[in-house]
């Protein structure tokens, strides 16, 4: 079959459409740049257009993919529409691998992927040979897909909209709940609802794996119509591994990964290596390298107030005797807005912050918000921020004003990583 992916950039378009590839369809796509993942992609044999036109949509398609990203009026969705082409969404995907699968489904706030790549790796390594979709490439795999030839498949659930719940799976991974994705749900008890969705699908015989002592996870746990069993990671685990990866949020995201595998019955010992061994994921506190002036380059992922102190937390850690300097692309006006207090406290303990323009993703610039009002609210707590308006300005102010007494690290859900490619261009 043919099967044209729209947005096949996107983190897990990318491993639907390697899936896909690995079953011998051919794949074509669209995006606007290239990426990391498209070049992954094009090597392995998938045809890619860096525009959204109406001519890329092949029109003896079987099967287009959407990201929710996409516009209802992309030309490419329309003349599928037209030609009466069936459209399915991401998360309608990859309900269609899971089927007939055990779904392992990692989900929560925050640490879904780097929780996804460590039950990956002691799966991998125990010989359990799972299919698995993670939201960034594995340091340990390569990339954000690994095709299995077992009956197992593991997968990063996102709940935003509720996606999901195309999901039926056999063992649940909630690493923890809060407020976000405010530009869909109302509010916490919101959110809250959907995880609930999620783990009422769970049969007598699953599991639901948490921290039972997490406050915001009582709603689920405390439902009477939850009848699976309830593993308390917390509990379970006593090992304590050694990670290369940094921070008390990793060791969090490690209890839970091995008490998946003592679900699989995994010799403890095992696990515990495999974890030792854990590279960690592309964009998670990922060493970049070093500037012209020896300030040390970071890049990470952290979006959200929660996420920037926990990260903070690990380089304070790390880096005792340095100074830290964050340039932080906040992602989406939604949460810039919805949280701007919040992330104009999370930067406590830093040198500096230079903030980004917002990155948009889906949404459009009401003009309510900005990186430039952002700056404005972290120079409230007492901590030096000022906006620039291009990673161009970014990388050049990053260059010409930090020496080896620093630690710059590139912080966001967007494209800001590409600040430390032009740092340290030649």
């Amino acid at each position: 079959m043919k099967i044209h992916f729209i947005g096949i950039g996107g983190i897990g378009m990318s491993a639907v459409a390697q899936f896909f590839l690995s079953e011998n369809h051919e794949i074509s796509g669209s995006d606007l740049a290239p990426s990391k993942v498209t070049d992954l992609l094009i090597s392995k044999g998938a045809k890619i257009f860096f525009e959204h036109d109406a001519n890329n949509l092949p029109d003896d398609a079987g099967l287009v993919v959407y990201t929710t990203a996409v516009d209802p009026k992309n030309p490419e969705l329309k003349k599928a529409t037209g030609l009466n082409i069936q459209t399915i969404s991401y998360a309608e995907a990859l309900g269609v691998i899971s089927e007939g699968k055990f779904t392992i489904a990692v989900a929560g706030t925050h640490g879904k992927t780097t929780t996804t790549a460590m039950i990956a790796k002691i799966m991998f390594d125990a010989g359990l040979d799972p299919t698995v979709i993670a939201g960034s490439i594995m340091t340990d795999f390569g990339s954000n897909f690994v095709l299995g030839k077992s009956q197992y498949f593991l997968v990063e659930a996102c709940e935003y909209r509720r996606t999901f719940l195309n999901l039926e799976p056999n063992i649940l991974v909630i690493t923890n709940i809060e407020e976000d994705h405010l530009d869909y749900y109302k509010d916490l008890k919101d959110i809250q609802s959907a995880f609930l969705q999620l783990a009422k699908k769970l049969k007598k015989e699953d599991f639901l794996i948490c921290n039972i002592e997490h406050p915001n996870l009582e709603p689920i746990i405390g439902n009477k119509k939850i009848e699976c069993n309830i593993i308390d990671y917390h509990s379970l685990v006593s090992a304590e591994p050694s990670l290369k990866v940094p921070g008390e949020h990793n060791k969090e995201n490690a209890k839970a990964a091995l008490a998946v595998s003592a679900v699989f019955e995994v010799d403890e010992k095992k696990a515990v290596k495999s974890l030792e061994e854990f590279r960690g994921t592309w964009r998670r506190m990922e060493r970049r390298g070093e500037t012209k002036k020896g300030a040390v380059l970071f890049d990470d992922y952290a979006h959200h107030p929660s996420e920037i102190k926990a990260s903070l937390s690990s380089l304070f850690g790390m880096f005792p005797d340095k100074k830290i300097v964050i340039a932080f692309q906040p992602h989406l006006y939604s949460r810039t807005k919805s949280f701007l207090k919040e992330f104009g406290e999370s930067f406590q303990g830093v040198e500096e912050v230079i903030t980004a323009p917002i990155y948009a993703a889906r949404e459009e610039d009401d003009g309510t918000i900005s990186h430039k009002i952002l700056a404005e609210e972290i120079k409230k707590t007492g901590i030096q921020a000022e906006a620039r308006n291009s990673f161009e300005e970014i990388a050049e102010y990053i260059r010409e004003n930090f020496d080896s007494d620093y630690i710059v690290v590139t912080m966001g859900a967007g494209d800001i990583y590409k600040v430390g490619e032009i740092v340290l261009k030649n």
